[in-house]
């Protein structure tokens, strides 16, 4: 097992770089989630400026008449 985990040698070079390889890959399977949460959040921000501004010309015409 000690063999195994000296790699040869080369163990300095090889679990960092498993190490980083993990790393990147849960990066990239939480960067979708993340954008995800952010788009959605963004939209509905925007729905809601929509649906006041909306609230506010519907009430500004209805005075006017």
């Amino acid at each position: 097992m000690q063999s195994f985990l000296a790699m040869g040698g080369y163990a300095a070079y090889v679990w960092p770089a498993y190490g980083v390889f993990f790393v990147v890959l849960l990066i990239d399977w939480l960067a979708p989630q993340f954008r995800r949460r952010r788009t959605l959040r963004e939209l509905r921000g925007r729905m809601a400026r929509q649906n006041t501004r909306r609230e506010r010309t519907n009430q500004n015409s209805a005075t006017s008449t």
